[in-house]
């Protein structure tokens, strides 16, 4: 799988071609806020390495993606969230939207039973 996609506007972010509002960063991934903010934390982790969902994600990724799944207790710690949620969207059936993979970090008010 190629490192960069030409034409994704997360792998423009990350070539530094698009600005966005990067609050973390490593090696291997970046979290920016969303454009369009469901909560008043909503952040996207996003992996540098192009890979278009979670389906995608290959054997050689495994080890890598384990650091997807610490950040988001760094951005609480960051954000000062006593709670929040994590969503990945998976194909157009689970609502994803950009064929890069991302989880979302909302937080910053109750959040309720629904997805809301």
């Amino acid at each position: 799988m190629e490192q960069f996609s030409k034409n994704c506007i997360f792998c423009k972010i990350i070539r530094h071609d698009i600005h966005a509002d990067i609050v973390y960063e490593d090696n291997d991934f970046f979290c920016i806020k969303d454009i369009n903010p469901k909560a008043p934390v909503h952040l996207l982790i996003i992996p540098k390495k192009h890979i278009a969902t979670l389906n995608d994600i290959d054997e050689d990724d495994f080890l890598v993606m384990t650091g997807f799944f610490k950040i988001p207790k760094l951005l609480a710690k960051q954000f000062n969230l006593a709670g929040y949620r994590t969503v990945i969207n998976v194909n157009p059936e689970g609502g994803q939207e950009v064929y890069h993979l991302h989880m979302h970090v909302l937080g910053g008010r109750q959040m309720k039973g629904d997805l809301g």
